[in-house]
């Protein structure tokens, strides 16, 4: 019978041990862990001045978080696309030379429609809605994106 016993002990003071442990454990790694932050919704951003920007050139502007690349054609005409490339997410950039756009990770090459027409990007870039007001351009989502 004191086996018994012994062996009931044992499971009850391994259960509080383990009880104890867990409540330090846990509000410490709870500590570590920061909270999570939701985006703030960004639905269109100022890109500049139009005089900042040359003649078929383009730049990469902040929409949140996420990257938008403006560009300028010869044809002075503005147009923006989300600046991630639909392969792997790259950064895009926009080769004057060529007039088209290039992701360097995987010689990617998309036109000035954002269709892809070279490399392995397996889609085209999604297009933003560029406006000028009073000088200022402004970059924003389409309709259709959320």
């Amino acid at each position: 019978m004191s086996v018994k016993r012994r062996k009931f002990l044992d499971y009850i003071l391994s259960l509080g041990f383990t009880g104890l442990v867990g409540s330090i454990i846990y509000p410490a790694l709870s500590y570590l862990k920061p909270p999570k932050q939701a985006e703030a919704a960004v639905n269109s951003v100022k890109a500049g001045k139009v005089n900042e920007i040359p003649v078929n050139s383009g730049k990469i502007v902040r929409f949140g978080r996420k990257p938008v690349i403006l560009i300028r054609t010869s044809t002075d005409e503005f147009i923006a696309f989300t600046a991630t490339c639909t392969h792997l997410g790259c950064i895009v950039q926009y080769r004057e030379d060529k007039q088209q756009i290039w992701c360097a990770c995987h010689n990617g090459l998309f036109d000035l429609k954002g269709r892809n027409i070279s490399g392995p990007p397996p889609r085209p870039l999604d297009p933003f809605l560029v406006q000028i007001i009073d000088d200022e351009i402004i970059i924003a989502k389409p309709k259709r994106m959320s």
